[in-house]
């Protein structure tokens, strides 16, 4: 009996993109999650610069400081942008450039872009409030509510390159870029697109974001070792880290990009999404949403679970949060996951290298599914010293894997309890 999917248009990857702690692009990106090179430091920046008394007991995250994305872009163009849209406008850049498609070429009607983002332009915000209260309100930048919209970040991408066809936005938390590429699949699938632009990009390391998120607990406060902050499924993790980075990929028709010749990196197979409905941000505790989202997934795919070979965890360092993603893994691979029973199938979480990107999430692992695909090669889950009781699966600690895998699932999870599967294929054409 043919799948859903088998009835509709294929969607492949004909480029990616990424400007993250980790690197300037996408290969430097991967290659330090292969590596299990960390991108956590001790906090810097101006902004924090102005509350010198502060007790901020959290001082790290996984700031990009090895570039200003300022200057990848034309000067008057940054100058309107805010710090998230900025990552975001680095990475679609580097995607299309890597896609070799020549928009000038396409129709623009066919075109599209759909990019998430959690917390959108919040720098821009927290500056216009500084200046609120300093100066006064005839004293606000311009510019100030076009850089803080959330769907600033595909506005710009679609201005950039013409793109007339479908474009939104995802702001559903951390799940967002998840989401974002969810429905640009979707798109493709129904005809109703040739070529989509999908991903994240988050810039949420400003004081407001470290304070509120610092207030909740939900950080980690290993100050004195930020390379180790960040522990997914360690015993001795005390939550995550949080950081920017943003990711984006040219996903097309297999159809329209094979007309162009274009090179084919991987494919999507499979999307699902689900809500807990419990609880604005505590995940269930059984893990039966990110369940639903992953066995929605594999029915989309018409894959059968032992045909999986790696899943990157949405895996933040949270003590509930991984505890109730290892349950829902357990739950839907059962002995094919259980190492205890021999489970072939792998799980790592790449934040355990770069930390918690927020709505950019979920684009950001895609670069490791694709490359687990591609290379067969998994990345590891470093820090993992000591895993909690229960966890019996094959974690990838420490060092990378080499196996040859042709399918791997990605899971993002977001406050809200929603809940994203994306299964990334190895494509032969």
């Amino acid at each position: 009996m043919p799948t859903r999917q088998s009835q509709q248009h294929r969607v492949v990857i004909t480029g990616v993109g990424a400007l993250t702690n980790l690197g300037p692009d996408a290969p430097s990106t991967w290659e330090a999650m292969r590596e299990g090179r960390s991108g956590i430091s001790l906090i810097e920046g101006e902004a924090f610069d102005e509350y010198p008394d502060a007790n901020w007991h959290c001082k790290i995250a996984g700031q990009i400081k090895h570039t200003d994305p300022d200057s990848l872009l034309d000067r008057k163009e940054a100058k309107r942008l805010d710090r998230c849209t900025k990552l975001g406008m680095v990475a679609a850049i580097e995607a299309v450039r890597e896609s070799g498609i020549d928009f000038a070429k396409e129709n623009p009607e066919r075109c599209g872009v759909i990019i998430g983002s959690g917390v959108g332009g919040i720098s821009s915000i927290e500056e216009g409030v500084r200046v609120l209260v300093s100066r006064g309100p005839d004293r606000i930048n311009p510019f100030t509510v076009p850089r803080l919209m959330v769907n600033a970040i595909a506005g710009n991408v679609s201005i950039k390159y013409g793109l007339e066809g479908p474009a939104s936005a995802h702001a559903t938390a951390c799940a967002s870029s998840g989401h974002a590429i969810g429905d640009a699949i979707q798109h493709l699938r129904l005809g109703m697109a040739d070529v989509m632009l999908a991903g994240g990009s988050e810039a949420a390391c400003t004081p407001l974001c470290v304070g509120a998120f610092m207030t909740m607990k939900a950080l980690s406060t290993r100050n004195d070792a930020p390379t180790k902050a960040s522990r997914p499924f360690d015993v001795d993790r005390d939550g995550f880290v949080l950081s920017e980075g943003a990711s984006i990929c040219v996903l097309e028709t297999e159809k329209h990009a094979k007309a162009r010749g274009a090179n084919i990196l991987a494919e999507f197979v499979g999307f699902g999404n689900s809500c807990d409905a419990q609880h604005i941000t505590a995940p269930d505790a059984q893990g039966r949403g990110a369940a639903r989202s992953m066995r929605m997934a594999l029915a989309d795919s018409g894959l059968d679970p032992t045909e999986i070979g790696y899943v990157n965890a949405h895996g933040t360092s949270t003590p509930l949060g991984d505890k109730a993603e290892v349950a829902a893994v357990l739950g839907v691979f059962g002995d094919h996951v259980r190492a205890s029973a021999g489970g072939k199938l792998m799980m790592s979480s790449t934040k355990s290298v770069h930390g918690h990107c927020l709505g950019a999430s979920g684009a950001v692992e895609s670069v490791a599914c694709i490359h687990a695909v591609r290379d067969g090669v998994i990345a590891p889950t470093i820090n993992l010293d000591n895993p909690d009781e229960g966890f019996d699966l094959d974690l990838v600690p420490h060092t990378a894997r080499e196996r040859q895998i042709r399918y791997a699932m990605n899971n993002t999870f977001g406050f809200g309890g929603h809940n994203v599967t994306l299964i990334v294929g190895r494509y032969d054409g």
